[in-house]
């Protein structure tokens, strides 16, 4: 179905790469008007069609200036994220911190910056990227993320709670492992650290996956769309797992 988000104004946060690029591009080929945020605007090259602008998601006020200069919106995606390895011997205070600044309280941060202007308009659509990792299964070595991601669950339920009423409503999507440079980043710096080969590692990231193949990015975005759309608008405060099985 084309035009699924037409008339709709949406910002998607983290647009320069993985998941966030694939919501982006299925947004415009849906329909919507897209305002396309990263910390690195390079990265927002060939969005033809979407509004790029620079966004430290991890600033209170350029979050709000962003939400000020384009004003009530229909949908928020929120895309930005990082990964942190290691048990929580291996955590130190600063890890914590950035890990919860960026994977949570920036979600905290545009959604209360954006909100706002979806009450004033009686409707809007929140979409969180959580994790399979976190609430949903415990996993090795993801101390700080998984806490992070069960944040992020608690958080959507919350506004969609508080909101539920006045025509908000707030998902979450929780991946399995995902292709995506932020993926292969992480499988370099394993590699390194562990002092195996790149494809023993990235094998091992597959291995885990019950399809036995990592996901893609473009399946989470369609996902997101769907969400995001007046098909979902029966859903809310509900987590909804793309993931291969890694949950069963």
């Amino acid at each position: 179905m084309a035009g699924r988000l037409s008339n709709k104004l949406c910002v998607v946060t983290a647009a320069g790469q993985g998941i966030g690029r694939a919501c982006a591009e299925l947004f415009l080929r849906e329909g919507a008007t897209v305002v396309a945020t990263d910390l690195d605007t390079a990265k927002l090259a060939g969005l033809d069609g979407a509004t790029c602008k620079k966004l430290d998601v991890r600033s209170t006020e350029a979050v709000e200036a962003l939400a000020k200069e384009v004003g009530p919106i229909d949908v928020l995606l929120n895309g930005a994220g990082f990964v942190h390895h290691g048990s929580v011997l291996d955590c130190s205070e600063a890890d914590w911190d950035f890990s919860f600044d960026l994977n949570v309280k920036s979600m905290h941060r545009t959604i209360k910056a954006f909100l706002p202007g979806m009450l004033d308009k009686g409707k809007g659509s929140i979409v969180n990227i959580a994790s399979g990792a976190g609430s949903v299964r415990g996993i090795p070595n993801r101390y700080a993320y998984g806490a992070t991601k069960a944040a992020v669950i608690g958080l959507t339920k919350a506004v969609a709670a508080d909101f539920i009423k006045r025509g908000i409503r707030a998902n979450a999507i929780c991946p399995g492992t995902i292709v995506s440079p932020s993926l292969d980043e992480r499988i370099s710096t394993l590699a390194a650290q562990t002092n195996q080969p790149v494809e023993t590692v990235r094998q091992a990231f597959i291995d885990r996956q019950p399809m036995g193949r990592l996901g893609t990015a473009e399946e989470i975005g369609w996902l997101a769309v769907y969400l995001a759309s007046d098909e979902a608008s029966y859903t809310t405060g509900q987590i909804h797992l793309a993931d291969g099985g890694f949950a069963l």
